[in-house]
């Protein structure tokens, strides 16, 4: 008997489902902790006085953490595998949010040094898109990745918590919450992830150099498209309840309750998104998605009214940026080795990070210089016109290719 369960143990295989359920849910918990300082950044300023800059500063400092590190954390996850990367990013985020409970509520320091440290959070893509990759080689890749990008309706938990928990217990409470929500999960991916063996830990991987990922041409085709997306995402989410607050004169609650529709219409087109990847090319879904982006926000730069603005550029907005988001994703899956596309997309999403990190600091700034958030909306409406028309082009040259 004994010699039988040795021989039979090893072929026992997890199934592919249950790993990918548990990759959803650590981006829903980590996204919920990368995204609180947007629901709460009106509160903090009444707490502790923040100016206009420090607003922009608190939301976006997590962005630009997040993005940037991806690129450590996509090569940890293809060197390691996926397994002990998740419980490594959790420990993290979970540390990140009790220094914000404990220092980020009493001092603007503590708050900045905390909202740093809930960067690490956003690193959590690049722990579950080549995890899931491996175990979805085939024609279901881009839907799976799809699935894996709506976990980002964690943030729609924080839109729609963050500041009725503040009300109810205090300022720690979010971070308090969330901190609880991610040990259990921590334990969960220990105890039940497995590495698929496309994504076993490879020595070579940890060798790969950033300077040879920079040449391959899907880097550069991918970056430009998600610079884009990271750009205007975080332009409509990480800044949207101050924007509706300052702009509309929307109370906070009801800010917080517009936040979390729109990341949750977002992330739930973002497997849309994955399956036109897997029955199409990229190419007409991203660019039309993206020159619907440029419209929709040059509409925004006018400063329509309110009900246009939230049954109309809001919704075309959301369903946009969640089909570019995971068309560029999975393109990078369908292209390049399991085991570098946890680099490839971690260089990809940390250069894009540069716009998610100015975007809501260009808004603060039209916002204290002009009063109005319109020449930021039109900056950026330029910006993602241009860039689509150059997607396009180089999408077209791809396609005459023999």
């Amino acid at each position: 008997m004994a010699v039988a369960r040795t021989v039979t143990a090893p072929t026992r295989r997890p199934d592919r489902r249950a790993m990918l359920a548990v990759a959803v849910l650590g981006y829903v918990l980590a996204s919920w902790a990368w995204a609180l300082m947007a629901p709460l950044a009106p509160l903090l300023d009444d707490a502790l006085g923040l100016t206009p800059m420090q607003q922009a500063l608190a939301v976006s400092l997590p962005v630009v953490v997040g993005t940037l590190g991806r690129v450590p954390v996509g090569a940890l996850t293809d060197r390691f595998g996926g397994r002990l990367v998740f419980v490594l990013v959790t420990g993290a985020t979970i540390v990140a949010l009790l220094v914000l409970a404990t220092f980020g509520t009493r001092s603007v320091g503590g708050l900045l040094i905390g909202a740093t440290l809930l960067g690490v959070a956003g690193t959590m893509l690049t722990v579950g898109v080549p995890f899931v990759s491996a175990w979805f080689p085939d024609a279901h890749r881009g839907l799976a990745i799809g699935a894996v990008g709506a976990g980002l309706c964690g943030n729609a938990i924080g839109g729609f918590t963050a500041v009725r928990l503040t009300q109810e217990y205090g300022m720690a409470a979010p971070y308090l919450v969330t901190a609880a929500a991610l040990g259990v999960f921590a334990l969960v991916a220990g105890a039940a992830a497995r590495n698929a063996p496309a994504q076993t830990p490879r020595a070579g991987a940890a060798r790969i150099r950033v300077a040879a990922v920079l040449r391959l041409p899907i880097t550069r085709q991918a970056t430009l498209w998600y610079t884009v997306s990271l750009a205007l995402f975080a332009t409509f989410s990480a800044t949207l309840p101050l924007y509706l607050v300052n702009t509309y004169r929307l109370g906070a609650a009801r800010a917080g309750d517009v936040l979390a529709v729109f990341v949750l219409v977002s992330v739930f087109t973002r497997p849309v998104g994955g399956w036109l990847a897997d029955r199409l090319t990229p190419a007409r879904p991203l660019a039309a998605a993206m020159i619907v982006l440029a419209v929709a926000t040059a509409v925004q730069a006018f400063t329509p009214p309110l009900a246009l603005t939230l049954a109309g550029t809001l919704p075309v907005l959301a369903v946009g940026l969640g089909i570019v988001n995971t068309t560029v994703i999975a393109q990078i899956a369908a292209t390049v080795p399991p085991t570098m596309i946890g680099l490839v997309t971690g260089v990809t999403c940390a250069i894009a990070g540069i716009a998610g990190f100015l975007s809501p600091l260009l808004m603060a700034f039209s916002f204290t210089r002009y009063g109005d958030y319109g020449p930021a909306l039109g900056a950026l409406a330029a910006g993602s016109a241009f860039a689509a028309w150059i997607a396009v082009i180089q999408i077209r040259r791809a396609g005459r290719t023999p």
